[in-house]
């Protein structure tokens, strides 16, 4: 059997595992996967796949990223080709004792992320591609398989548009044109023009081909591992079910399984499956990935007064870089405002500029996070909301990133309520396993910057914008689920919690308070996520009541987190939030309006001691 045939009769078994399989689980995407068999059975066994099947992990590997996610009975299929997975595995898809979920995820190790929320994949193949190309220094190729409908996706076209612009030859686009979406035609439907003539204006080159054709597909392939220079999109017209006639093209059976019946006779009509195949995968070259240099270590000083959290993070990131030589830094464009244009000055190598386009940003950070690197993603607290799907599919994929959000709260000031991160804090912490850290000065933002390099998953950092007081002296430890007590005596009446910018609001308020008589305690609750419960029920049993101060809306904040912690308590709990519509106006003057300043402190703690 000459190669060819081999390949036919691989795409006609992958064909047959697609259709078993989910109509043994009763649910699945058969048709999405069949319209795709060719175009990945000719890549993985054409001989232009190079991966080492028993080290999934190897960094020479190419990476094949599905991001139509619900194709998995397909990823699943060409896997047990391979040899990866057994077929009784296979029959287990979508139960809940198997690995082999409805949508991949990392607890199937070959599966490069999770996926099945669309327009995702392109962006973490770019953050592998510019691993490979500007850091490791590797050779291998990302493969992205795209469904036509999730085309339509603006984070596609952020993908696309910095692909080109970082010259990613080593990354290929697969787009599975079978024209059919969920409930109807997809935008072009089977008019593959249209996606060419898109993708050529951007820079992209573009093959055009038929994908159930397997000379076209390799012919394709063979073209895409010479390009030089620009990321490479094959476009395949394909048919959606195809090889099987009552399925081929035809609306309404999109996630749907066959049934017993419907299943016999496919398998009738896709005839006899004459071999259980098991393909080998080329080997890739055993290279070493680049070491960045670590010899030159800046060390940048603090100013002794008064810094801004924001500035902070630029610094501290530079000066930990020597201990965490994986460390990248990416930011939208606003890095003279975030400062991590202080990293990019030391270690412009280590640095990617994103551009206005967060939702790629974040997944480009997912990518470089799944081969080994840290990503630190920096932008205003407000711009990563628009994100928020990619940081929460991240964490199916184990992700190790840290998110920075700065000009976070009506503190910013002048520039109103569309620069103010007010929701950020809820949003993080959603994140299951995710941290949250909210420093107040200059100190403590680097002792966390580094405490987040070494934590390993999701942590976000909110930064402010203000010049803030440095509160804290060097040897001061900070740790993921601390806090510190900033003010402390054995007559403290009332707790006063805080991060951030209105912890300086509450010493203010507290040498107000001080000149009348009344103690209150100060606990910098600058872990929000996981919070120092300890330190809480101390406060509790020995205060009259805690108060929470935080310039963030009151929904899902640091009140909310306080309270959720000392819920099975009996104590007072006041929370001091942003909850009138913000405006434009000096710092001072909206935390006034809005009721978190120190004088509204003073006011809540006296009404309380009254």
């Amino acid at each position: 059997m000459n190669n060819m045939d081999k390949l036919q009769e691989i795409c006609k078994l992958i064909r047959y595992y697609i259709l078993k399989s989910t109509t043994l689980a009763g649910s699945g995407h058969p048709t999405s996967s069949l319209s795709a068999v060719e175009l990945t059975a000719g890549l993985m066994f054409g001989g232009f796949f190079k991966y080492r099947v028993q080290d999934p992990d190897f960094a020479n590997n190419d990476r094949l990223i599905f991001s139509k996610g619900h194709a998995s009975p397909l990823l699943y299929a060409l896997w047990t080709v391979a040899g990866a997975i057994k077929e009784e595995q296979l029959w287990q898809l979508r139960q809940f004792e198997s690995n082999l979920e409805g949508h991949p995820t990392k607890s199937f190790k070959y599966g490069e992320a999770a996926t099945g929320s669309l327009g995702q994949g392109l962006s973490i193949g770019v953050g592998m591609a510019l691993n490979a190309k500007y850091l490791d220094m590797l050779p291998y190729k990302t493969f992205v398989l795209l469904g036509d409908s999730e085309m339509a996706e603006g984070s596609i076209w952020e993908a696309v548009q910095l692909a080109s612009h970082y010259h990613l030859d080593n990354l290929v686009g697969i787009i599975d044109v079978n024209g059919l979406g969920q409930s109807g035609w997809t935008m072009h439907g089977h008019q593959t023009q249209a996606y060419t003539d898109l993708l050529t204006s951007f820079g992209w080159q573009t093959i055009q081909i038929n994908g159930h054709n397997l000379e076209e597909v390799l012919g394709a392939y063979n073209a895409a591992i010479d390009a030089k220079d620009k990321p490479v999109m094959i476009i395949a017209k394909t048919s959606k079910g195809k090889g099987i006639s009552f399925l081929a093209d035809k609306l309404g059976w999109h996630g749907k399984a066959l049934n017993e019946k419907q299943l016999r006779e496919a398998l009738s009509e896709l005839g006899e499956i004459k071999y259980k195949i098991t393909a080998e995968l080329n080997q890739p070259e055993d290279l070493q990935p680049y070491q960045a240099n670590k010899n030159n270590v800046p060390v940048i000083a603090l100013d002794q007064n008064k810094m801004a959290t924001r500035k902070a993070y630029g610094i501290g990131l530079v000066n930990i870089f020597h201990r965490f030589p994986h460390i990248v830094a990416l930011d939208g464009e606003v890095s003279n405002s975030t400062y991590s244009e202080t990293f990019k000055n030391h270690y412009p190598n280590h640095y990617f500029e994103m551009f206005i386009a967060e939702q790629n940003m974040v997944g480009v950070a997912l990518g470089l996070s799944l081969r080994g690197k840290i990503p630190f993603v920096s932008s205003f607290a407000a711009f990563l909301t628009r994100a928020f799907d990619q940081i929460r599919m991240s964490q199916y994929s184990n992700s190790n990133i840290k998110f920075i959000g700065s000009h976070a709260g009506v503190s910013i000031g002048e520039d109103g309520p569309s620069q103010m991160g007010l929701e950020d804090i809820a949003m993080f912490r959603t994140n299951l396993e995710g941290v949250v850290l909210y420093p107040s000065d200059a100190v403590s933002t680097v002792k966390l910057i580094e405490q987040a390099a070494r934590h390993k998953g999701n942590v976000y950092i909110r930064t402010t914008r203000m010049d803030t007081p440095i509160i804290y002296d060097q040897d001061t430890d900070f740790i993921i689920g601390g806090s510190q007590t900033v003010k402390s005596s054995p007559q403290d009446q009332v707790t006063v919690c805080a991060a951030g910018i209105t912890l300086h609001q509450a010493v203010k308020a507290y040498y107000s308070l001080k000149k009348e008589g009344i103690a209150i305690r100060i606990v910098d609750v600058y872990s929000i996520k996981p919070v120092d419960y300890p330190a809480l029920l101390k406060a509790q049993q020995e205060t009259k009541a805690i108060i929470t101060v935080e310039d963030h809306y009151r929904e899902g904040g640091l009140g909310e987190a306080v309270l959720s912690a000392l819920s099975q308590h009996d104590v007072p709990i006041y929370l001091m939030a942003v909850e009138k519509m913000p405006k434009s106006g000096n710092p001072e003057q909206l935390m006034d309006f809005e009721g978190i300043s120190s004088q509204a402190i003073v006011d809540q703690v006296k009404k309380i001691v009254e």
